[in-house]
């Protein structure tokens, strides 16, 4: 498949060149215009074609190498080596089975737990007293080695009392609650997009100011009481957000709806 003529990289101030370039080659490997075995164009090529550096080329090739997505072979070139991105699997598990899969499927690394004031925000979703405390729990999961996406859970103390950093490496936070006899009722989530702070973005290995995928899910007991909220951050470059809305449910806010903030 013959490449084709790419968009100009936009060169306004705090926009990163090598990471518009990284972008454009994997969407390339992606869409197949640069298969499995392939060799991508020459650093010098690159540079010209995108009128960037070679260090911006470099830079690019070695973030797309760390993911990867290519192979570097001495005397030879830049070969891709990753297989072509399989087909979307089929929403077909209810949350808490998804959480269930989740945490089977990651390794969870637990970076705190302990019981502290909740923040204003955290306090008035989970409709606690102004500095009243709550256990507080930050996780960091991952899949083989590669960070995906990372945790930071408030739940009220009195359903939260067995939640350790022990009980954490063998249980997701979600069923240390169903062990409580937590009953989940509704949630709630709100997803937006944001810029990696340097902590976060140290511990995603991502560049500081790298976009981000925030989700907040608040989880209520079956008595409508607000008993988790937790805060998801997660690059799109390795994770996504499926959905699965039913007919019944399409003309309510189960199916999402977008909140425009203009004040």
């Amino acid at each position: 498949m013959k490449a084709p003529s790419p968009a100009p990289l936009r060169r306004e101030p705090g926009t990163s060149l090598h990471r518009q370039l990284f972008m454009v080659l994997r969407d390339q490997i992606a869409q197949g215009v640069y298969p499995v075995g392939a060799l991508i164009p020459a650093e010098d090529a690159l540079g010209t074609q995108f009128n960037v550096s070679r260090i911006t080329v470099r830079r690019a090739v070695s973030d797309l190498e760390h993911l990867g997505l290519v192979e570097k072979q001495p005397g030879r070139g830049t070969f891709v080596r990753a297989a072509p991105r399989r087909p979307r699997p089929q929403p077909t598990l209810g949350l808490l089975d998804s959480l269930g899969k989740q945490a089977r499927e990651t390794e969870v690394t637990v970076l705190k737990v302990e019981t502290a004031p909740a923040p204003p925000a955290i306090a008035e979703q989970l409709q606690l007293a102004p500095g009243e405390g709550a256990v507080h729990a930050v996780r960091l999961r991952s899949v083989q080695g590669t960070p995906m996406m990372l945790t930071d859970a408030w739940v009220p103390c009195d359903v939260g009392q067995h939640i350790t950093e022990a009980a954490l490496q063998q249980r997701a936070l979600f069923e240390i609650l169903l062990g409580e006899g937590v009953q989940f009722g509704r949630v709630i989530q709100e997803m937006s997009a944001v810029a990696a702070d340097p902590t976060t973005a140290g511990l995603l290995r991502v560049e500081v100011g790298a976009p981000l995928v925030r989700l907040v899910r608040v989880l209520h007991d079956r008595d409508k009481r607000p008993v988790q909220c937790i805060t998801i951050h997660f690059t799109g470059e390795r994770s996504r957000v499926l959905m699965d809305v039913p007919a019944e449910a399409i003309n309510t806010t189960g199916a999402g709806q977008i909140v425009h903030d203009l004040d």
